[in-house]
């Protein structure tokens, strides 16, 4: 009965389109206050200690470096540079789009932020060209949920404080599984533009002026080179790193690029703060949603259940694979992670899949969550920033949804894409 109240009211306040944050902690005290089984102070308790983690302050901090950095004039420079190297190419702009989408990725961290901040520049000079506004949307939509994929990565960060992994070992694993999703959404996009006849540009460039471009946007291609490599250098903590990233960000944009005034600092500082602040409030109260799913012993449940199906590690991470897409569908990414992870890291270690490999798996299963509605978060953005129906993106997003489904794939039953790296450093 208490695990029916739990999903239950869960799931009936998110049809009644209660914030996920909300109907998390609405149906866990409706939960705890049935059972009568800890006191009612479980829940403040639960909110306080949830967040009271070193590795947690790095969302924070790498949600306002990339917001410092997105005003700073960074992501306008990464444009013009992947602009001189693919724009001659057909269907230039849906490439350099995608290729500027994962330079991003390695400063925001986010899915939602690199769509808006790269399709704010690149949705209206595609119409200009006559790209397809659903076409476009789409592509931008999918190639930002390339964000959680590349480090860093908020959600591998809350990945990594789920499972009691290494932050570093997570970031890693997505480095290479990112870059092939990247290229197989520039495929996917080369393949659609040569079918609707969208030609590159026929500007060409010369040295001096390659040289100028690159010159100038150095200070953007360094932020991963200084945020990664700090961290696999063993320089600073992933925190530390985000940290850094504030402070680099806003050196870049306010004293060098001068794009970012002093007057831009407050409106940055506090939307950031609200996003920052949404995250933690989901990150509390799915804690405590996932630690009553423990009190009444659920994960263990269908740990058992799923293990007296098959025994087949093949045949558990279809399973695994199919529910985790049907979960990024409904659910918003960190709730997932949190709620799930308690539950399906026990499964797969039982049959020998490495807790960083199924990150890995976990974390591209809810990147594409991000382009499948009815949540699609980065769906929603980009047909806001675009001004057009949410029809339309998600139609043009299907063939990149399929060209990141086959990726999955690849990742879920070929780990060396995501361990090779982790050997490296051993």
């Amino acid at each position: 009965m208490i695990s029916f109240l739990l999903f239950g009211c869960f799931i009936l306040l998110l049809i009644l389109r209660v914030p996920v944050a909300i109907s998390l902690g609405l149906s866990s005290a409706l939960a705890l206050l049935y059972s009568g089984k800890v006191n009612s102070s479980f829940i403040a308790q639960g909110l306080v200690t949830s967040i009271d983690s070193f590795p947690l302050m790095a969302v924070p901090f790498f949600i306002l470096a990339g917001d410092l950095m997105g005003q700073g004039g960074l992501s306008r420079r990464l444009l013009n540079v992947a602009s001189i190297f693919f724009g001659r190419y057909t269907g230039g702009l849906a490439i350099i789009a995608i290729v500027t989408s994962m330079f991003f990725a390695a400063i925001s961290g986010s899915g939602p932020a690199t769509v808006a901040a790269i399709g704010g520049l690149m949705l209206p000079a595609m119409a200009k060209a006559g790209y397809d506004k659903g076409f476009s949307i789409g592509l931008i939509a999918s190639a930002g949920s390339i964000g959680i994929i590349i480090p860093p990565s908020i959600p591998m960060i809350i990945y990594a404080v789920s499972a009691n992994v290494s932050i570093t070992q997570i970031f890693l694993a997505g480095i290479i599984p990112g870059l092939m999703i990247g290229i197989a959404l520039i495929f996917t996009a080369y393949i659609n533009a040569r079918r609707e006849g969208y030609k590159g540009s026929d500007k060409r460039y010369s040295s001096k002026e390659i040289f100028q471009t690159v010159w100038d946007a150095k200070w953007a291609l360094l932020v991963p080179v200084i945020i990664l490599g700090g961290i696999y250098g063993g320089a600073f903590t992933p925190t530390e790193a985000a940290a850094v990233g504030v402070i680099y960000g806003f050196i870049v944009g306010v004293f060098i690029y001068k794009e970012l005034k002093w007057s831009d600092l407050y409106r940055v500082i506090a939307g950031s703060a609200l996003t920052s602040a949404t995250v933690i409030v989901i990150v509390g109260t799915a804690t405590i949603f996932g630690r009553m799913l423990a009190i009444e012993r659920i994960p263990f449940m269908i740990a058992d259940y799923i293990v007296h199906i098959t025994d087949s590690p093949i045949l558990i991470l279809l399973l695994i694979n199919v529910f985790l897409l049907l979960v990024g569908m409904l659910m918003e990414t960190l709730a997932a992670i949190i709620i799930l992870v308690p539950i399906l890291l026990p499964v797969v270690t039982a049959v020998g899949v490495d807790p960083i490999h199924f990150g890995i798996v976990m974390i591209v299963n809810l990147a594409i969550g991000l382009v499948t509605p009815p949540v699609g978060v980065n769906l929603f953005v980009g047909s806001r920033v675009g001004e057009t129906s949410l029809e339309k993106a998600i139609s043009g997003s299907v063939p990149f949804f399929i060209a990141m489904l086959l990726m999955l794939l690849l990742f879920t039953y070929i780990p060396w894409f995501s361990l090779f790296p982790l050997s490296l450093i051993d």
